[in-house]
């Protein structure tokens, strides 16, 4: 069984820092991309980040480079996104996804697997 579970959210001040994680199994951790997504109420979902596991290359959407790091851990098979300097924009769930597509996440779409939510708030 595939399982994709996101967990790290909570709250913080603005200009703190959260570390997400999202733990992968039931399939091959290697050979996929794994990503970070948010959707605000009202508002379209948004990749964060992705990460192709198998070299470690990153993509970071704009508004959040230089303040988040993804990273994994493939022997926990385990992606990480560090984020710090939140602000109260960055407010809302936050979805990890893995497809073996990268250009998959590079759009957000198409994704094959998708975990839980987990609730980032930043207050003011």
């Amino acid at each position: 069984e595939v399982q994709l579970q996101a967990s790290g959210g909570g709250l913080v001040q603005a200009g703190g820092s959260l570390r997400l994680s999202c733990a992968a199994s039931g399939f091959t951790f290697d050979d996929y991309a794994i990503g970070w997504f948010r959707q605000a109420p009202g508002k379209e979902r948004e990749v964060v980040s992705c990460i192709r596991v198998s070299d470690g290359s990153t993509y970071y959407t704009i508004p959040v480079k230089g303040r988040f790091t993804i990273s994994s851990d493939n022997a926990k098979n385990t992606v990480y996104l560090q984020m710090n300097s939140l602000a109260p924009e960055d407010t809302t769930v936050y979805y990890c996804a893995a497809d073996r597509q990268w250009g998959s996440c590079l759009v957000g779409s198409g994704m094959d697997y998708w975990g839980k939510g987990t609730l980032v708030t930043v207050s003011s």
